[in-house]
């Protein structure tokens, strides 16, 4: 699925002001890039990257008002081209007339915002790249436990929706079921969330779709989360040997990113929302530099080499 991000969106989330160029609102922003062009302001257009939204901050606008009438209407012409999703002024700052004759005669949409140039910068930024972020959607299941996103993978029946519901009724919270949609944010960071269709609900086979968030109020639930931690639920395999010390760290690879990843057999008895949930609590202990396993490890190397045990 790709993005598509237009410059009415910036209208419709940020607190921009619409100058000039309103035949240009529906233009598509192709990239999460933004352009500074002062370079441009001296005339230099070789390498000007008309395909980005353009930011026009203080010292940008300070160099324009310095120009004569004709360079300033030259600049604006240059900068104003097909393809330019739009120009962006910060500060509040009064727009050229020269600017806006530019503006309307491309079609190029001039957008003026209150706030200072960096803060601009960096939220259009985050925006655009969270947009233009690589997706991916996966079967299975994603939960807030302890403030560590686990995602809950397993074959069709296995339990992982009931599972979640118990998790839900033990105060975690439900981000999505059945369907989770991740976007790699960053290098390193995956965030989950649910299609709009099915967010905040729960399928349970023989009782049907639930409403978490009507049932148990809106604390059992968020929007999105980032995904720490993978939970594999499998049948159990009485000729298949499990991990029992926590030394083996397994790891399931999402797009770019490597997450840990558990196997937790299924069977009769077993209180998975439980195991998961300390499953959770152990990560949150490594993160914090404590492995339980390894002091295990260590602790007995160290016994037996003192011949402590018979």
């Amino acid at each position: 699925m790709v993005a598509v991000v237009r410059t009415q969106d910036l209208l419709d989330t940020f607190n921009l002001t619409l100058v000039s160029g309103e035949d240009g609102i529906q233009r598509e922003i192709i990239t999460s890039d933004i352009s500074r062009p002062g370079i441009e302001m001296t005339g230099y257009f070789r390498y000007y990257p008309k395909e980005r939204l353009q930011l026009i901050g203080k010292t940008e606008m300070a160099y324009f008002l310095d120009l004569s009438s004709a360079q300033r209407r030259d600049r604006a012409e240059r900068l104003c081209t097909d393809i330019t999703p739009g120009i962006v002024v910060s500060r509040g700052m009064d727009i050229p007339e020269e600017l806006k004759e530019a503006s309307e005669k491309s079609g190029v949409p001039i957008l003026q915002s209150p706030r200072k140039t960096t803060r601009v910068i960096s939220r259009l930024t985050n925006y655009l790249e969270s947009k233009f972020a690589p997706f991916t959607a996966i079967h299975g299941v994603l939960v807030d436990i302890y403030g560590v996103g686990v995602l809950i993978i397993g074959q069709s029946g296995v339990g992982k929706s009931e599972t979640a519901l118990e998790l839900v009724k033990r105060g975690h919270r439900l981000v999505a079921d059945d369907n989770v949609e991740i976007r790699q944010e960053d290098y390193d960071s995956l965030i989950g969330n649910a299609p709009p269709l099915i967010e905040h609900l729960l399928e349970i086979r023989g009782l049907g779709i639930i409403n978490v968030m009507t049932l148990f109020g809106a604390g059992s639930v968020r929007s999105k989360k980032r995904i720490s931690l993978v939970i594999n639920l499998e049948n159990w395999d009485e000729k298949k040997q499990y991990d029992r010390l926590g030394l083996d760290e397994d790891m399931m690879k999402i797009m770019d990113v490597h997450l840990p990843k558990a196997t937790i057999p299924v069977r009769p008895g077993r209180n998975l929302a439980v195991i998961i949930e300390v499953a959770a609590m152990n990560f949150r202990l490594k993160r914090m530099g404590v492995n339980t396993a390894e002091e295990f490890s260590e602790r007995l190397s160290t016994m037996i080499e003192k011949g402590e045990l018979e």
